[in-house]
Parts: structure tokens; C-alpha cells; sequence
């Protein structure tokens, strides 16, 4: 079952937000709020809180264990853009562009999540077009 949370409208811009989100995703969800948790940027903080509330909406409204849960997408999209002008020399303006963006985090418990140590299935041997089967 697929749950997702989504924060709209954060005060970031999409550039800076993805950097963190391409991080989490695939990862188990302890996994991937130890990432956020440690890392410096201002994304992280609210990556972590959106991560957050998708774990908080599983186990409430589905009923899902958060340790069986992965974070299968993590999507930033563009938010609207404020625009500002600071003065500049004689008379002048320059732009500012204050930049928003919109944070959509997808949890699933159907993704395996892989256990460490565990034994991993014997390859089947190759038969490859050239080779002569006898």
C-alpha cells in the first residue's frame, strides 16, 4: 500500500531540495531519517518533517508498522515564485526571485527490504547465443 504526504509551498527552491531527496530515496525509512537528520542543509529539516507525517499517516489511517515501510519516491516540484526588486545604482532595480517549491514523499511496505547477511540465490549458469548446448 502506497502513502504519501506532501508540503506545499516550502520556502526553498526546487534545485537545493532535490539534492536532499535524491538521497532518501529506496531506503528504508530509519535509514533515510538518519540521513536527513544528519545532514546540514535546510531542505533536510523539511524533508524530515514531510517524511514524518508520511510514517505518521501509514500507521494511523493503514494501519502499517513503520519498520516495514520504504520511502519509494521522494518528488520536488516548483512552487510559485515571489518576485521582489532591490534598488540599485542611479535609480536602477534588480530582481530578486524568492523561489518555493512543493515536497511529495511516497511510502510502501511492498518493497523488500533487503536484510543484511541474508543468503543471496545461486545465478543460473549463463547460455549464451554462441555456446553449444550438449
Amino acid at each position: 500500500m502506497q502513502i504519501h504526504s506532501t508540503t506545499k509551498y516550502a520556502r526553498i527552491s526546487a534545485f537545493k531540495a532535490r539534492e536532499v531527496a535524491r538521497e532518501i530515496q529506496g531506503l528504508p525509512v530509519a535509514t533515510a531519517l538518519d540521513i536527513v537528520a544528519f545532514s546540514p542543509k535546510k531542505a533536510a529539516a523539511l524533508i524530515a518533517k514531510t517524511l514524518k507525517s508520511a510514517v505518521a499517516n501509514a500507521e494511523n489511517n493503514a494501519n502499517l508498522r513503520a519498520d516495514t515501510l520504504v520511502v519509494k519516491e521522494a518528488t520536488i516540484g516548483e512552487g510559485p515564485t515571489t518576485k521582489r526588486f532591490q534598488p540599485k545604482a542611479r535609480g536602477s532595480a534588480g530582481p530578486i526571485l524568492k523561489r518555493s517549491s512543493h515536497i511529495r514523499i511516497v511510502v510502501t511496505d511492498e518493497i523488500e527490504i533487503p536484510q543484511r547477511g541474508a543468503k543471496k540465490p545461486a545465478a543460473k549458469p549463463s547460455t549464451k547465443k554462441g555456446d553449444k548446448a550438449s
